[in-house]
């Protein structure tokens, strides 16, 4: 059993997230290539927009924050473990972050329900976009069951998470930390890997042309060359 458990750590911490970096580069790449316009989050807004957008805003605000917090703890670990050696910070951190993950996940379901209980929107909806949500609710699901049952995320992230991922940025992989890790946070890592992998054969591709020149963009001036009330007779 012990064999077996260092191989699955091996293939799952070790050489799969290579093979997951792949897929992603290789199928962004390919995608914009030959389907560029699929770049797009396919939005169903046009169908259905109240419980759109009380799903959809909740989840781009609470999923922004926790990847944002994710990037800090890989980018600075000893900044942040330095912040966290005041409890108060730390818990103030913790709190928040449990709280925005929460809203991710509450705000997921929302977008589920959307899909089942509208038929215009479950029409519309792809195979792919079932397994995403199945990927989404995993991840983000063990995320906050960590949060909750295996306290102070941040600082032991830093800690440990951290050096592992830089150790697969130097094409050295060190998974000793991580194969000593409960079960749910390996199951958070392995689904995050999942959704890398999967991520070229989704709606989540506009991540990667957000568009930003609208924030840069001389302003435009709009002017009517008749009274807007005669336009409407």
């Amino acid at each position: 059993m012990t064999s077996l458990a260092n191989y699955l750590d091996t293939v799952l911490f070790s050489v799969f997230p290579y093979v997951a970096m792949v897929l992603f580069l290789v199928g962004t790449i390919h995608r914009y290539r030959n389907e560029t316009f699929t770049y797009s989050s396919l939005s169903s807004q046009l169908l259905e927009n109240k419980q759109h957008f009380w799903a959809v805003v909740p989840f781009h605000y609470g999923i922004i924050t926790v990847l944002t917090g994710h990037a800090v703890a890989f980018l600075v670990p000893r900044q942040l473990l330095l912040f966290n050696s005041r409890p108060l910070r730390l818990y103030i951190l913790e709190v928040s972050a449990l709280i925005f993950g929460v809203t991710t996940l509450v705000a997921l379901f929302a977008l589920i329900a959307r899909r089942f209980t509208d038929p215009r929107v479950r029409v519309v909806t792809s195979k792919a976009d079932w397994i995403l949500y199945a990927m989404l609710v995993t991840l983000v699901f063990s995320g906050v069951y960590v949060a909750v049952f295996y306290r102070w995320g941040s600082a032991w992230f830093a800690a440990s998470a951290s050096p592992y991922l830089w150790s697969l940025l130097k094409l050295s992989p060190n998974i000793a930390i991580i194969s000593a890790m409960p079960l749910a946070v390996k199951l958070h890592i392995v689904n995050a890997w999942l959704v890398i992998a999967f991520f070229p054969f989704t709606r989540l591709v506009h991540i990667l042309v957000v568009p930003n020149q609208y924030l840069f963009r001389k302003r435009q001036v709009v002017r009517w060359y008749r009274r807007p009330q005669l336009s409407r007779s």
